[in-house]
């Protein structure tokens, strides 16, 4: 089973969860596609094995062959070309690499060739396997990395994927083909409004879900009230505890910190199988 573990805002406690349920399971994944700043490594403490480079396909084009006949331009959605009367202009930062200039081109002067953007390593945390994206500083694109991170998913065991915050591109594309996604928010109301983002992202992926509460004694009861309206099931609620803060600075899992916590993390975990399969295991 593949969980994705995401949230409409940033600070809400995505990576608590998704960390501390890995070591709950103990043989299972952890994959961070959070590319632009993972820090799971910073409570799993892997041993990295090995790591590849993630490039993505940008037009490269032959002046001699040019017509500058704008083709390519006029059909590039995302504008990462450029006709000027005696050259053209790639933009690779826009480029999404979708092939379509090279395709619409009439003189065949676009080929296309590799940009890195990212890395993706691989290693263990004890019996936990870990995967990990990094996103080149200054690139744009977080996508290319996160599709090879998922391209590590294995079948043999669950899968906890650690997903970006928000709403947008890299998000959907985290979450995309998971069984389930826990949204982790909090009750405040900036935590509320994200949280309804992002639930309307994920129905729309098809995708079953539920909530977790995290610092559930603080704020108000409006999250809770809004999830009842919706039947958002809410599988966990994590008080404030500045004993939890205490840990996360020192970058210990909260379940090591706290081992009284590790029989809630097991009964989400029994709590999200229901949600997906019907009955715990």
């Amino acid at each position: 089973m593949v969980v994705a573990v995401a949230s409409g805002k940033g600070g809400t406690g995505k990576t608590t969860v998704a960390v501390n349920l890995a070591l709950t399971l103990g043989k299972c994944q952890y994959l961070d596609c959070d590319v632009e700043e993972p820090n799971g490594h910073i409570f799993l403490k892997p041993e990295i094995f090995s790591s590849e480079t993630v490039s993505k396909l940008v037009p490269a084009v032959d002046e001699s062959k040019c017509t500058h006949c704008h083709e390519c331009a006029q059909a590039c959605a995302y504008h990462a070309l450029a006709v000027l009367p005696d050259r053209v202009l790639v933009f690779p930062e826009l480029c999404h690499g979708c092939g379509l200039c090279a395709w619409v081109c009439p003189e065949g002067a676009i080929t296309e060739k590799l940009l890195p953007v990212g890395m993706v390593e691989t290693g263990t945390a004890g019996a936990i396997g870990f995967v990990q994206g990094r996103l080149n500083i200054g690139a744009p694109m977080a996508v290319p990395v996160i599709r090879a991170v998922k391209q590590h998913i294995s079948t043999e065991v669950d899968a906890i994927l650690d997903v970006p915050p928000g709403t947008s591109c890299p998000v959907v594309q985290s979450v995309r083909g998971s069984n389930c996604c826990l949204l982790v928010t909090e009750p405040t109301p900036f935590g509320l409004h994200d949280l309804k983002l992002a639930v309307e992202t994920v129905r729309k992926l098809g995708i079953k879900l539920g909530v977790v509460i995290n610092q559930a004694n603080i704020g108000n009861d409006e999250a809770d009230q809004w999830c009842a309206r919706e039947s958002l099931p809410v599988l966990l609620r994590i008080p404030f505890d500045r004993r939890i803060a205490e840990a996360y600075t020192c970058g210990e899992p909260l379940i090591q910190a706290l081992p009284e916590y590790t029989p809630r993390f097991r009964t989400l975990w029994d709590e999200i199988h229901r949600l997906t399969c019907g009955a715990a295991r």
